[in-house]
C-alpha cells in the first residue's frame, strides 16, 4: 500500500478508536481505565499490519516520522507543564522527597530487568543489547507516573516522577551507543535548547501570528525538535519536552495559554496514531515478555508502595495523609499514563528494535492500572487520563 493511503487509514482508524473515549459512552470503569493507556490502538495496528496484512510494513517504515512527531507532542504536554515559575518554587527539599519516590522505583526495576534478562536469553535477544541500556530504558519508563490534571500535591509529584524517567531514558539512550555517550546527551540539550529558544526569540520579538493562531508555530517548533531527534538517533520525547519547558516558561502569557489549548486537543489522536503505526511495525518476540511485564509492574507497585508508606514520614505533608492517599493524591503513586509508553517506544524508534520494550512497558502500565484499580493501594480518581 502507498505510505500515502497507508497514513489516511492510519488517521481513520485513530479518530475510529478515539471515539471509545467519548464520556457519552457508558463502560465499566476499568474499562475506560484500559482504554486510556492506549492498548486498543497498538492492537488495531497489530490487526491491521502484521495480522490482516492491509498495511504493507515496508511502507510503514516511510511513516516513523510520524511516530516521532507523536512522541514529541506527548513529550512537549509533560514539558508544558515544567514552567520554570513552577520549578524555581519548589525547594530542594521538596525535589529530594520525589526522588524518595522515583529513585527506588527506578532502581528495582532496573535491576529485575538484568535478572530477567539473564535468567531467560529469549527475552534479553527480544529486548535487544547492551542489556544495560535496556534495564535502565526500562526502569525509566516504568518510573513516571501520571496525573497532570488534578490537585497540585500529585501534579507535582507525578511531574518529578516523569522528569527521572525521562533522564533515565536518555542516559539510556545514549549508552546504546558507549563510545558517543557523552555526545548524544550534549546533543539532545542542544536540540532541545535550540528549538525552545527558537520559539521565545520569535515570541518576544512580536514576529509570531496572533496568539490564537500561535499553535502553527508550536507544531512548527515541535516537528523540527521531532524530525532532528529521529535523523540523529535521539529521543523526541527527551527534545521536544525540553524545548516545551524553555518556551512556556519565557515566551508570553497569551502565547503559553495557546500553545496549552492546541497541546490538548492533538494529544489522543497523535498518540493513537503513533501505536497504531508502532503495533503495524511490530517483529516477532519472545513470549516471556508476558510475564515479565507482570513482574515489573508488580515489583513497581509493591516499592511505590513502600516509599509512600514508609519513606516520606519526613515530610509534614504526607505525615498528614492517612494510607491510602485520599482522592486528591492517589493518582499519581501508582497509576501511569501514555508518558511511560512514549519514553519506551522513543528508545526502540532510535535503536530501530523490534518494538519489545514498548510492549513490556505498555503491559506494564495496563497491569499497573488494573492492580490500582482493583485493590485498595490507591484510592480511585474521578476519570482516567491518558497522559
Amino acid at each position: 500500500m502507498h505510505p500515502v493511503l497507508a497514513l489516511a487509514l492510519v488517521i481513520v482508524a485513530g479518530i475510529g478508536v478515539t471515539r471509545l473515549s467519548r464520556p457519552s459512552l457508558r463502560r465499566p470503569a476499568l474499562l475506560g481505565d484500559l482504554l486510556a493507556t492506549g492498548a486498543p490502538f497498538l492492537l488495531l495496528g497489530l490487526l491491521l499490519g502484521p495480522g490482516l496484512g492491509v498495511i504493507d510494513v515496508a511502507g510503514l517504515h516511510l511513516l516513523e516520522p510520524v511516530v516521532a512527531l507523536a512522541l514529541g507532542w506527548t513529550g512537549a504536554m509533560v514539558g508544558a507543564h515544567l514552567e520554570w515559575r513552577m520549578v524555581r518554587r519548589v525547594s530542594s527539599r521538596t525535589w529530594m522527597i520525589g526522588a524518595t519516590l522515583a529513585i527506588p522505583v527506578l532502581l528495582a526495576t532496573m535491576v529485575m530487568a538484568v535478572i530477567l534478562a539473564r535468567a531467560l536469553p529469549a527475552l534479553a535477544e527480544s529486548w535487544g543489547h547492551p542489556s544495560l541500556a535496556v534495564a535502565l530504558a526500562l526502569g525509566g519508563a516504568l518510573t513516571t507516573a501520571t496525573s497532570q490534571r488534578g490537585p497540585r500535591l500529585g501534579r507535582r509529584n507525578a511531574l518529578m516522577d516523569t522528569a527521572f524517567g525521562a533522564g533515565a531514558v536518555a542516559v539510556a539512550a545514549a549508552l546504546d551507543h558507549p563510545h558517543t555517550a557523552v555526545r548524544t546527551l550534549a546533543l539532545t540539550l542542544l536540540a532541545g535548547g535550540a528549538c525552545g529558544g527558537l520559539f521565545v526569540v520569535l515570541a518576544r520579538a512580536g514576529l509570531l501570528p496572533d496568539p490564537s493562531e500561535t499553535g502553527i508555530a508550536a507544531l512548527a517548533v515541535i516537528l523540527c525538535g521531532a524530525g532532528f531527534s529521529y535523523a540523529a538517533g535521539l529521543s523526541p520525547f527527551v527534545v521536544c519536552g525540553l524545548a516545551a519547558a524553555i518556551f512556556m516558561s519565557f515566551s508570553p502569557a497569551e502565547v503559553r495559554r495557546a500553545i496549552a489549548a492546541v497541546l490538548s486537543r492533538w494529544e489522543i489522536p497523535l498518540y493513537a496514531a503513533f501505536l497504531i503505526v508502532a503495533g503495524a511495525l511490530l517483529r516477532p518476540m519472545s513470549v516471556w515478555v508476558l510475564p515479565a511485564a507482570a513482574i515489573l509492574a508488580l515489583l513497581r507497585v509493591l516499592v511505590r508502595w513502600v516509599t509512600a508508606r514508609f519513606g516520606l514520614e519526613v515530610d509534614p505533608v504526607w505525615r498528614s495523609l492517612p494510607f491510602a492517599p485520599p482522592p486528591e493524591f492517589a493518582h499519581s503513586p501508582i497509576r501511569q499514563g501514555a508518558s511511560a509508553v512514549a519514553l519506551a517506544a522513543g528508545f526502540d524508534l532510535v535503536r530501530g528494535a523490534s518494538g519489545a520494550v514498548l510492549v513490556t512497558v505498555l503491559l506494564s502500565v495496563i497491569a499497573a492500572e488494573t492492580i490500582a484499580a482493583l485493590t485498595p493501594l490507591t484510592a480511585r480518581p474521578r476519570s482516567a487520563e491518558v497522559t
